[in-house]
């Protein structure tokens, strides 16, 4: 019986710690123009205790910027985003559209089908890398 007991309770405690903030459906569509910037896409989930983004990172790329696209009065712009805060529990999709990660002199040999690794760096410090697919420019996106 205290086997049992001993199980439940490290079963309970492992259920109540903290879930961590996580990437999930990482992709990248290269560009049709090998100059022009590719772009990063996402969803970041806050975890229990929510989290700010700061910036993300690939060897594959020279510089990465976040941006956010939108439309105003029928002119669609994009605007620099400095941060991202990603709320507990919560959610924030990087989609065509919408908030994404332009990457800037994407090196030679990335190529569709290949996978790619994204870092994501936080206010607090902390960092978390997940491997994105990439596709072409005219691909649909990975299902």
């Amino acid at each position: 019986m205290r086997p049992l007991i001993l199980a439940t309770t490290a079963l309970v405690l492992t259920a109540c710690q903290p879930r961590d903030a996580s990437v999930s459906d990482a992709w990248i569509r290269l560009s049709a123009v090998p100059t022009n910037p590719s772009a990063a896409y996402f969803a970041l989930n806050g975890g229990s205790k929510g989290k700010t983004l700061v910036s993300v990172s690939t060897p594959a790329a020279g510089r990465a910027e976040m941006h956010e696209s939108m439309t105003s009065d029928g002119m669609m712009s994009m605007t620099p985003l400095k941060t991202v805060k990603v709320p507990a529990g919560g959610k924030v999709a990087f989609a065509p559209g919408g908030k994404h990660v332009m990457l800037y002199s994407v090196r030679g040999g990335t190529r569709p089908g290949s996978t790619i690794p994204l870092t994501f760096t936080f206010a607090d410090g902390s960092k978390l890398t997940a491997q994105a697919k990439v596709v072409g420019a005219g691909d649909p996106a990975p299902e």
